[in-house]
C-alpha cells in the first residue's frame, strides 16, 4: 500500500531507493547506533539492501509484516522508515511496530505521524486490535512519540532488544 497523510507519504522500498537509502543510514549512523541493534558494514551493502527487499515482499504477501520508507511528499526526499512485523491474526489479532527516522528530520512530528498513519492501517485494513511498540527505557523522544500515539505502557521487558 502507499499511505499518505500531510506532508509525508509511506510506500515500500524499490532497488532505486538504495542510494538514497543508504546514505540516510549513514547519514544517522551516530543517531540510530544508540537505540537499534548494530548493522555491520555488510548490512548496507547493495546486495543485503536487495535481500532485505525480497524478504519484505515474501512476509507482506504472506500478511506477516509490512516494510515502508518515509518521505516527504514535496521533493520526495526519504527521511526514515516504519514496520509492522510479527502480525498475527486469529486469535491474537496483533502486530509489532517499529519506526526511525534519519538524522536531520528528528523532532518535527513526522515519525509521529508515520507511526499514526501505519496505526490507521493496522486498525483499519488489517483489522487488527492490537499494536505492540518497544523502546528502550532511555529513548525519552520515542516513549513521547510512542505515548502521542495513543500506546501506553504496560512493562518493562528486560533484555527484550539485543542493542549493541
Amino acid at each position: 500500500p502507499i499511505l499518505e497523510q500531510g506532508d509525508i507519504v509511506l510506500r515500500a522500498a524499490q532497488l532505486t531507493d538504495y542510494q538514497a537509502w543508504a546514505a540516510l543510514r549513514e547519514r544517522s549512523r551516530a543517531h540510530l547506533t544508540r537505540w537499534e541493534p548494530d548493522w555491520l558494514d555488510k548490512d548496507a551493502a547493495l546486495d543485503a539492501f536487495r535481500a532485505k527487499l525480497r524478504l519484505h515482499d515474501r512476509l507482506h504477501r504472506a500478511g506477516a509484516a509490512l516494510a515502508l520508507l518515509v518521505f516527504l511528499k514535496s521533493g520526495g526526499e526519504m527521511i526514515g522508515g516504519v514496520t509492522l512485523s510479527d502480525i498475527r491474526l486469529h486469535p491474537a489479532h496483533s502486530a509489532t511496530i517499529g519506526y526511525w527516522i534519519g538524522e536531520g528530520h528528528l523532532r518535527q512530528g513526522r515519525g509521529l505521524a508515520a507511526v499514526r498513519l501505519t496505526l490507521d492501517y493496522a486498525f483499519g485494513e488489517k483489522r487488527l486490535n492490537r499494536v505492540e511498540a518497544a523502546c528502550q527505557p532511555g529513548n525519552i523522544a520515542s516513549r513521547a512519540l510512542l505515548a502521542r500515539a495513543g500506546f501506553r505502557e504496560e512493562g518493562l521487558a528486560r533484555d527484550y532488544l539485543f542493542i549493541n
